[in-house]
């Protein structure tokens, strides 16, 4: 019987080492392409129509409102071809969650303060999803397949490379 439980506990792990090989870059390359573009057209949206949004921060009471809303573009606008290409991938996803929880406190605060007595308005705010994959890729890395691994490849000394944290 422990034979059988440990054969079982063997077949599992190989079963979800495999699952990670095939999908988890893919679906991480994914998440960076998918949002990465959705935030380089929202902040280049944005970049063309500075003048709303400045005045949309100004009636939240925003400090500089004028220069808050171009460093907001540029933050999406840059940040999203940073997540897309996967360069800095981690620091850009930290920079893009601070931005999308500020967007909550400062712009849907009712949905922030909704989260748990009505979750589907929290989910409905337009930060939700920004968020989410800012926090995927914060937390799990950008995979294999982006600029961040191409780079550490390239530039990592020749004695490193054995040493190298995988993503």
């Amino acid at each position: 019987m422990k034979a059988l439980f440990f054969r079982l506990q063997h077949l599992y792990k190989r079963f979800f080492e495999a699952i990670d090989f095939l999908l988890q870059s893919p679906f991480l390359l994914a998440v960076r392409l998918y949002w990465g573009w959705q935030l380089v057209q929202s902040g280049w949206g944005k970049l063309h129509h500075l003048s709303n949004v400045t005045q949309f921060f100004a009636t939240l009471g925003l400090p500089m409102p004028a220069q808050m809303a171009l460093f907001i573009s540029c933050v999406e606008f840059f940040g999203g071809i940073f997540l897309a290409i996967g360069l800095l991938s981690r620091l850009t996803a930290l920079v893009l969650t601070v931005n999308m929880v500020m967007a909550y406190v400062t712009a849907d605060r009712e949905a922030l303060h909704s989260i748990f007595s009505d979750p589907d308005k929290f989910y409905a705010a337009a930060p939700y999803t920004f968020l989410i994959a800012s926090l995927i890729i914060l937390i799990f890395g950008p995979g294999k397949i982006c600029l961040d691994t191409l780079l550490d490849r390239l530039l990592s000394p020749p004695e490193a490379k054995g040493l190298r944290l995988t993503t």
